[in-house]
């Protein structure tokens, strides 16, 4: 008898739908069969970037492509004043695979730093094209043409961190892009990252970075999701050593590196991307053009279900975890990814729209192969799923019945902020509401936490500084300077993101400056600005500067990170609710020796408030009120606080804790643990 998957009886309403997850379920293990079978593992077939591509090889090179639809390819670059010559033109390989180019060449055919690309004919047409496999891309700054170079270093990258394994408990993630992460207007470096803001972000005490717009893409404007080249890291940063030398010094310094992968979709471009490799418009894409092209994105949607692509997609997983040291991905688009109408403008309201028919089974299957794989490889590995539906199971382990992520992006909290923020007055903002939004998950899967990502920073939105300030923050952000709307942002802020961070059943998330309540949104250069860079920057000095506010901020959120990265697992630690009272705007939960409190009243303080907790005595230990973080200093965090016991609370094994709670304010406080009451 087979054995009933843990996801089927962990959740008894899923049991309607027992046939297709069992059926997804099998379909994995069959997929993968056809794939490795009997003889390799998943890993062993992800090679494909070892084969295709171009290599220095034993006494020269060689390279190879996929592209059945070819009629002819020739190699052509500088080392051939761009010419179509007879040496450098590729023969088809005999073998189990159809459509495979290529070419062999003596050492001194080519130099390493030399650019290329193929010329490819096909029948009633040609082009120019960037392989498929190419490691590095680069754009000419007059021409803003794009072509391969030659990456093949005499001397290779030595790596120094064999011993290092991520920190998840908790994960703590800092978001970045490297072009924008610079304080000057322009594209900013690996090498400046690594030499300039990484350092703040271990100051910080986060413990990993998840970076976006690696993988490398003819728009910068596009952020990075509009992908030309899947093996290239992105050249407008910097070299593929640099970027090493940046995930290498990461790791000395404890901090795990995540990268951000795009594998829902690819760029339409032809000369830059692999949308008309070969001629055809269905070698790694749809044949269809109703499933080939996606709607919202316009953009080019990979065919999961050949295994072609297959190939291509893992070995892509392999080929950065291998290469690069990445300690895991950030998988965006998932939910593009699962439903064949993209999950565009759809309502998950049951069970039911997780299993109506309109899941592309193909793509669950890669993405649960994917993390197959990439725990295979790299058992320490992080994976976190970009999705929005609530599809059951996407963050359980592929043994249970899972697809296999450890995370998924909790993106219910951001929009409940933005939503809260744009639509209650502060004296309707509730306590039952907030804590049953921010707990509101299911129990076997982790979830990644975060008030706002890049996604709420972008033009067209805003962050949530500048939804409580605006634009004060130009004008009122100086030390001393009391003006009622900044103080209340101030506090806003700080109370947020600790209730935010309090409530994590696995990480949390903060993109670079919101720690600090960087003040403008981003914006790229693009036609209607002029091809500015003047938002396309983190504005550092801001933070720096000792007559602004912005340090406050910034000093809160090193605070209440170090208090959760100092108690091991906290992440895991049982949420014990002890009070939440709509009327008072009072909530108050225990995870471990730690309460945490929060009067969201923007007008209402209240002495000797009694909250239950479990008996003893305890200390602040964390206060958004004290001037340290901009506040006013109105709570004693020296005083000692006495539970007092109550005979009604008593079976309950809980007594009154008696605080004095100012209006706006978090405070944590800790249970000592071998004292007696006076």
């Amino acid at each position: 008898m087979a054995r009933k998957l843990n996801i089927l009886k962990n959740d008894p309403w899923l049991a309607p739908f027992a046939a297709a997850i069992e059926g997804r379920h099998n379909n994995v293990l069959r997929r993968e069969r056809e794939l490795t079978g009997e003889s390799c593992s998943l890993s062993d077939f992800a090679n494909a970037h070892k084969y295709f591509g171009l290599h220095r090889v034993r006494g020269g090179w060689v390279f190879r492509e996929w592209a059945p639809n070819a009629s002819s390819i020739c190699l052509i670059g500088d080392f051939s004043d761009w010419k179509e010559l007879p040496q450098f033109t590729l023969h088809p390989v005999e073998g189990s695979m159809p459509g495979v180019w290529e070419v062999k060449l003596p050492a001194d055919a080519i130099k390493h730093g030399q650019f290329y690309k193929m010329l490819v004919k096909w029948p009633g047409g040609h082009g120019e094209r960037i392989p498929a496999y190419a490691t590095h891309v680069v754009q000419d700054p007059d021409t803003h043409i794009f072509s391969a170079r030659v990456w093949a270093p005499r001397t290779t990258f030595k790596w120094s961190d064999a011993d290092f394994v991520p920190d998840t408990a908790p994960l703590l993630i800092y978001e970045c892009h490297i072009g924008m992460a610079q304080q000057t207007e322009g594209v900013g470096t690996y090498n400046e990252f690594r030499t300039k803001v990484l350092p703040r972000i271990v100051a910080d005490g986060y413990n990993a970075i998840q970076i976006m717009a690696i993988q490398e893409h003819p728009y910068y404007g596009s952020f990075g999701y509009h992908v030309s080249n899947f093996f290239a890291a992105s050249s407008r940063f910097g070299s593929p050593d640099d970027l090493k030398k940046l995930v290498d010094e990461a790791h000395s310094k404890g901090i795990a590196v995540i990268m951000d992968i795009v594998h829902s979709h690819a760029v339409k471009n032809e000369n830059e991307g692999i949308g008309l490799l070969d001629g055809s418009h269905n070698l790694y894409f749809h044949s269809d053009r109703s499933r080939r092209e996606h709607p919202a994105w316009d953009s080019l949607c990979f065919d999961y279900g050949k295994n072609e692509v297959l190939h291509f997609l893992l070995s892509n997983c392999k080929y950065w975890l291998d290469e690069f040291h990445f300690d895991g991905f950030r998988f965006d688009g998932v939910t593009s990814m699962l439903y064949y109408d993209h999950g565009l403008g759809k309502a998950f309201g049951s069970y039911a729209d997780y299993y109506n028919g309109g899941q592309d089974t193909d793509a669950l299957t890669y993405l649960t192969l994917a993390n197959i794989l990439i725990h295979q490889i790299k058992p320490s590995a992080i994976t976190i799923a970009e999705e929005m539906s609530g599809m059951p199971g996407l963050a359980l382990p592929f043994r249970d019945g899972g697809i296999g992520f450890d995370y998924r992006m909790a993106m219910g909290i951001p929009d409940y902020w933005i939503k809260t923020l744009k639509e209650k007055k502060d004296e309707d903002w509730h306590p039952t509401s907030i804590f049953w939004e921010l707990t509101n998950r299911r129990a076997d899967e982790k979830t990644i936490s975060y008030v706002e990502s890049h996604d709420q920073a972008l033009v067209g939105d805003k962050t949530v500084i500048f939804r409580l300030i605006d634009a004060k923050m130009y004008w009122h952000m100086t030390v001393g300077d009391k003006d009622p709307d900044v103080t209340r942002g101030i506090a806003l802020h700080k109370m947020i993101r600790l209730v935010t961070l309090a409530t994590i059943n696995g990480g949390y998330l903060n993109f670079m400056g919101n720690e600090f309540g960087h003040p403008e949104w981003i914006d790229f250069p693009r036609e209607g600005n002029g091809w500015s860079y003047k938002y396309a920057r983190r504005q550092w000095e801001l933070v720096d500067r000792d007559d602004l506010q912005y340090r406050f901020l910034n000093a809160f959120d090193n605070a209440m990170i170090e208090l959760v990265s100092r108690r091991h697992n906290f992440q895991a630690k049982p949420i014990r609710k002890l009070w939440e009272k709509d009327d008072d705007q009072i909530l108050a939960f225990m995870r471990g020796d730690l309460i945490f409190v929060f009067n969201f009243s923007p007008t209402n303080s209240y002495n000797d408030y009694g909250i239950l907790a479990p008996g003893g005595v305890y200390s602040v230990i964390l206060s958004s009120d004290s001037p340290d973080f901009g506040g006013f200093g109105n709570i004693d965090e020296s005083v000692e606080h006495f539970t007092k016991p109550d005979p009604l609370f008593a079976p309950a094994g809980v007594e009154r804790l008696m605080l004095y709670m100012p209006a706006r304010t978090a405070m944590v406080l800790r249970k000592h643990p071998a004292r007696r009451k006076r």
